[in-house]
């Protein structure tokens, strides 16, 4: 059973987790935004089980009834809110699962908790109806809601939560757990926890990831000839790239990457600051054609292209656009 001796960084919310808990200062509602993959889950969960926790102390002990109901996912004052509708959480969902169960005192345990992941997907009438519980809830009621992006929230759910902002890892730290933990070779821990941008579950996951090599090579072929390809050539690149829409953001990611190296190189001809440092002959003869503004552009549209298929944009005309933007930059 892992602890907070296990998570890798956010140091200074551990710590103020264990000093709510000792002191006893909890607070009534928590916001644990970061991105996905930044360890809210995780965190979330440890939080849940340390309140829970028979032992009382500052880390759950994982032996009491508590932890194991816990940790085998049935402990009845952990509740874990779910979602029918993939892309929101209704106030029906909100209803059921929070205001019409909250005013049950706790079975077993000192509190009881509300879990929301993906919190950013509430309708703004569930909102409103947790906005209700949450103004005056029970003593015993703890709610943590998980986010990637605290702003969908409103500003009245946001003024009544303790904000806990999970912040990138350094890419120090995540190599050396890729490496020491999971046993990945020095070569590819070097690429993976650059990909991951502080992120250790993303990290975690392309080291773990079958195809991910096969994605950065294809990416790569692909910046390396886009500007000698024709309509035909790029038409057919789009059917190669359709095959990794699952993994979409991967491949942008790389070609992200890629740019900042161009970029990075053509601001200051230091060959240390960047990633791809095996395709550097590519860098070179990239920064020499392109602009600073037609890289700026190039970047600007790939975050534009994450963000449409997101909203679930068409994806061979969302990709369409930025290869006929990278091409022309």
């Amino acid at each position: 059973m892992k602890g907070f001796k296990d998570v890798i960084g956010h140091n200074d919310i551990i710590q103020y987790i264990q000093n709510a808990v000792t002191e006893g200062k909890v607070s009534q509602a928590y916001i644990l935004n970061g991105e996905r993959g930044s360890g809210k889950k995780m965190l979330a969960d440890l939080f849940a089980m340390t309140l829970q926790c028979e032992k009382g102390g500052k880390e759950p002990c994982g032996q009491c009834h508590s932890c194991k109901q816990a940790i085998s996912g049935n402990n009845p004052d952990i509740i874990r809110v779910e979602h029918e509708k993939p892309n929101t959480i209704s106030v029906d969902d909100v209803r059921t699962q929070i205001n019409n169960d909250v005013m049950i005192k706790p079975y077993s345990c000192p509190y009881k908790i509300y879990i929301i992941p993906d919190a950013d997907l509430l309708s703004v009438q569930a909102q409103n109806a947790l906005l209700k519980t949450i103004e005056e809830p029970p003593e015993y009621a703890v709610f943590f809601l998980l986010t990637e992006n605290a702003d969908s929230l409103l500003p009245t759910i946001m003024s009544r939560c303790v904000m806990l902002k999970l912040r990138n890892i350094k890419t120090t730290l995540i190599r050396k757990y890729l490496m020491e933990i999971m046993g990945v070779p020095d070569y590819q821990a070097d690429i993976c926890a650059a990909f991951a941008q502080g992120n250790m579950g993303r990290a975690i996951m392309l080291a773990s990831s079958e195809h991910f090599n096969e994605i950065k090579e294809e990416a790569l072929q692909l910046l390396r000839n886009i500007n000698d390809m024709d309509i035909p050539d790029i038409v057919a690149t789009l059917k190669k790239i359709n095959t990794y829409k699952l993994e979409i953001s991967d491949y942008l990611d790389i070609i992200m990457i890629w740019y900042r190296d161009v970029l990075i190189y053509k601001a200051t001809k230091d060959v240390n600051g960047v990633v791809f440092a095996d395709q550097l002959k590519y860098l070179k003869e990239r920064a020499n054609k392109s602009s600073y503004e037609g890289i700026e552009t190039i970047l600007d549209s790939l975050e534009k292209a994450k963000a449409r298929l997101k909203a679930n944009v068409n994806f061979d005309l969302v990709m369409e656009l930025l290869l006929l933007t990278i091409k022309e930059n």
